[in-house]
């Protein structure tokens, strides 16, 4: 029953993003597009996923345990408190406008902050252990840094009172992001940061370049402060432009016929 109820209090946007997400991959695997996006194809190492298998595991039970008991307590104090009644599209959208962008400063600075010593040894370390990220590396992280992160949330709702139809879309997008940049693979397309619009959100092939190299692509949701710093890797827009025409190129390969024939 316990299972039952926790089913029955998911948000019908968690199922239909799941649901996306499984159909995109059942596609992708099916049509050799997660082949050839694939952005380190012989990254992968069993060894190392399965140290983020128990990893991930004690950082979300100590994560979770400590988020949740922060915000309760917050929320019983009345600090944390959501606006229940219905909120225009607008509204929405500029809630978690504030949300977004809050949390990509955030990310960014206290993520450059966790590459000095000593805050590397003591919270980021374990989390570059992955070379070459897998969703799973989404979770692999000393607690430490996985609180740091997961903190913004309660703070911003502390500071701003939104509405609680805009913390249906916050929740799922945090998970889709961590998911996303840490896949190993590069969904988006080749055209993506060719345009004014969409040249400034985050790819996997960004952050995946952070986990190869160490250093630069610092950003959370966006490239805007690692842009205005100059910590974007300078190989990046090639190295996306390599992967993402991979599945041309091959299919160029297999399409055009012999010199000789």
């Amino acid at each position: 029953m316990a299972l039952l109820d926790f089913i029955a209090r998911i948000d019908p946007l968690t199922w239909w993003l799941a649901g996306l997400a499984v159909s995109g991959l059942i596609a992708g695997v099916l049509t050799g597009f997660l082949q050839a996006r694939k952005i380190q194809p012989n990254g992968f190492r069993w060894r190392t996923f399965r140290s983020e298998v128990v990893i991930a595991i004690v950082n979300l039970s100590i994560t979770v345990l400590v988020l949740a008991t922060a915000t309760n307590f917050l929320k019983q104090h009345g600090i944390i408190t959501f606006h229940e009644g219905p909120a225009s599209p607008w509204m929405m959208a500029f809630e978690f406008a504030l949300y977004f962008l809050g949390f990509d400063t955030w990310f960014y600075w206290w993520h450059r902050l966790m590459h000095i010593e000593p805050f590397y040894s003591w919270s980021h370390r374990l989390h570059h252990r992955s070379i070459s990220p897998n969703p799973l590396t989404t979770w692999s992280m000393n607690p430490i840094e996985s609180i740091v992160e997961g903190a913004w949330l309660p703070l911003f709702t502390a500071v701003m009172t939104v509405h609680s139809s805009t913390m249906v879309f916050i929740a799922p997008f945090a998970a889709f992001m961590g998911l996303y940049v840490h896949s190993g693979f590069e969904l988006f397309p080749r055209w993506w940061n060719k345009t004014w619009l969409t040249k400034w959100f985050i790819t996997a092939t960004f952050h995946d370049q952070h986990h190869r190299y160490f250093k630069g692509n610092y950003g959370g949701y966006t490239t805007i402060w690692d842009w205005i710093c100059g910590t974007v890797r300078p190989t990046f827009l090639a190295d996306y432009e390599k992967v993402t025409t991979r599945s041309t190129r091959r299919r160029a390969a297999v399409a055009r016929p012999p010199m000789d024939a």
